[in-house]
């Protein structure tokens, strides 16, 4: 089937959920599931061992990270895509990945983004016929993406912390592990969060930008030279 045009969506306003439903889905195929983003190193050292724990960790990495980095870079990918400012669009890019607290993390971002640009040109979007910019990350396409498909900015950016959030459990659940009814309570106490999140990242400066995770950025650069590891390093 032929991907829906311009024309299409603006005549049914009801497939940008759709669409967004799609862009956020575990089917979507850019490696998404291959990634732990260190969770594995840190169940190994102890770190994460039940599930308390774990909703600890993927909750305080969601608002004390995503929320003031990826969620007001993601808004501001796409204002510039949307506005055609290519120089805007690479910055933020670059901006994004220099951010990310080891080489593991940002070697994820720019496969996933990757990925990401080659399926939206198999769909025939003419829009992407060139790179967006050198090196996309993830973010960057999807935010590409979610302009392309005519998506609001805080719908995308709640999109994105779901999506993000339901990958983080689904490693916890193999990795803890945790059974699946647990994953489930963790995702529902995830999803009251979600939208203060987004709020609070659309309403950032740009001087109030940063993250930062040590934990987490050092479980990902160990990760990297784990001897046993069922996720990608």
């Amino acid at each position: 089937m032929a991907p829906a045009t311009r024309t299409a969506i603006d005549a049914q306003p009801d497939i940008r959920l759709l669409r967004l439903m799609q862009l956020v889905s575990p089917a979507l195929p850019v490696g998404a599931f291959a990634y732990s983003q260190g969770m594995e190193y840190a169940v190994q050292a102890g770190w994460v061992t039940d599930a308390l724990q774990a909703a600890h960790w993927i909750g305080g990495l969601l608002t004390h990270c995503l929320a003031n980095f990826d969620v007001p870079i993601l808004h501001r990918l796409y204002k510039a895509w949307q506005a055609d400012r290519k120089e805007t669009f690479d910055t933020w890019n670059r901006y994004l990945l220099a951010g990310r607290g080891s080489s593991e993390l940002q070697q994820e971002e720019c496969h996933m983004g990757l990925a990401l640009l080659r399926l939206l040109r198999q769909l025939q979007d003419d829009r992407v016929a060139e790179e967006p910019c050198p090196r996309p990350s993830f973010i960057a396409m999807f935010a590409v993406a979610a302009c392309n498909w005519q998506i609001q900015p805080d719908a995308a950016c709640t999109g994105l912390l779901w999506s993000w959030s339901e990958n983080q459990v689904t490693a916890a659940i193999k990795l803890v592990p945790l059974g699946q009814t647990d994953g489930q309570r963790i995702l529902m106490g995830l999803a009251e969060t979600i939208p203060e999140a987004v709020r609070h990242g659309l309403a950032l400066g740009d001087e109030d930008l940063g993250a930062a995770a040590p934990g987490a950025s050092l479980a990902s650069a160990f990760h990297e030279t784990q001897h046993t590891r069922l996720f990608r390093s």
